[in-house]
């Protein structure tokens, strides 16, 4: 508390201040309206926040007061981002005020997570979901209560009217990007799976195949993607070559560094019950290098949305996320631009999602999840 009081008294002086401070300004330069609902919310707000600032005991459930008054200073800022006028200093203060009452919002939360059971969980998803709020939170005031032109920044309002509104082409879009990533991640990732397991059977291979790997993981994307188009079309083929040269190399750099993580206590007792080289692989080695494969199948994950979407700058049929991109920043759509980007980061952050729940079951024996239990 002693480390945050500074910044929560800073949070109830500005929610103070917007109270009684002219939220925004006429031509003749006097308060439009009494905004007494605003006034209202963000009396509530500093009142609650200098509460919390104070180190004399309070009720257990006192502490949830801030989080809860933050929550509805900032719809009533939203809102007055999109009346009409210019703003005056008390807007920008309750911004202000807004936005450290969230970060001590997130403060609350974290320390009142229980390490075990629903509420935990729910807990956990709540402290990252009130951080990204708060900053469409700020983009959205900032963006609208500044002037900032559409085609430099638009506001999230205005670029999820375009995501509802865009709804088929998105996803034609999506499907037909969706068909290289599959396609080249699964073989890309394979690829290196099996060659990891080859290198590791003949030590040879190892100083010649890795120093080519690192040379092909440092080609640049722009240079290889119109000659994958050249050689494969201009399908959803060309997108797959390329996923599969990015994501060929970090998965066989992580295999390798997995399979060589067995103990050697293990690995004796595997030579002293007379196990072949497959048996030790598929029963010890493996298993020991599960942590290792699912992180290069997680940067992977990254990686093959990235190259893919790239490639469809070079030439695609007249769909997909990379050509959309293409197209509407040249026609200055910069809204459709940006929906088809959280199509593409909401589909990442999902697939990447799926990959950790699989390798929590898949791996829940390893030291890691044991520590965080």
């Amino acid at each position: 508390m002693k480390f945050h009081r500074p910044l929560v008294l800073l949070a109830g002086a500005l929610a103070i201040f917007a109270a009684v401070s002219p939220l925004d300004f006429g031509i003749d330069g006097l308060a439009i309206g009494d905004h007494l609902w605003s006034r209202m919310l963000f009396s509530l707000l500093g009142i609650a926040t200098l509460r919390d600032s104070q180190d004399t005991p309070q009720p257990a459930n006192a502490a949830w007061n801030v989080p809860f008054a933050t929550l509805l200073a900032a719809v009533e800022i939203v809102e007055l981002a999109h009346s009409d006028g210019p703003r005056g200093w008390g807007f920008f203060c309750a911004v202000g005020a807004v936005w450290l009452c969230a970060w001590r919002s997130v403060d609350i939360i974290v320390a009142r997570t229980p390490a075990l059971g629903h509420r935990a969980r729910f807990l956990r998803i709540l402290a990252p979901l009130v951080f990204g709020a708060t900053l469409l939170v700020l983009w959205e005031t900032l963006t609208l209560s500044l002037g900032v032109p559409k085609v430099i920044l638009p506001a999230p309002s205005a670029i999820l009217l375009r995501l509802v509104t865009s709804i088929p082409t998105l996803a034609a879009d999506f499907v037909q990007t969706v068909q290289g990533i599959a396609a080249g991640y699964v073989i890309g990732c394979g690829a290196g799976v099996l060659i990891a397991i080859l290198i590791d059977r003949v030590p040879f291979l190892q100083r010649g195949l890795l120093p080519l790997g690192n040379l092909v993981s440092a080609l640049p994307i722009v240079g290889i993607a119109p000659i994958m188009v050249m050689w494969f079309g201009f399908d959803w083929q060309s997108k797959a070559a390329v996923v599969v040269i990015m994501t060929f190399f970090p998965m066989l750099v992580n295999t390798v560094a997995g399979l060589s993580a067995a103990g050697h206590m293990e690995l004796d007792l595997m030579k002293t019950y007379g196990a072949s080289y497959r048996q030790t692989l598929l029963h010890l080695r493996l298993p020991a290098a599960l942590p290792f494969i699912f992180n290069g199948l997680k940067i992977n994950s990254t990686l093959a949305l990235i190259g893919a979407i790239v490639a469809e700058f070079f030439g695609t049929p007249i769909v997909g996320m990379g050509f959309r991109i293409n197209t509407e920043v040249g026609r200055m759509n910069i809204d459709m631009v940006w929906a088809t980007i959280v199509v593409a980061g909401v589909a990442g952050s999902l697939f990447y999602a799926l990959l950790a729940a699989m390798e929590k079951r898949a791996t829940f024996w390893h030291a890691s999840y044991r520590e965080r239990a």
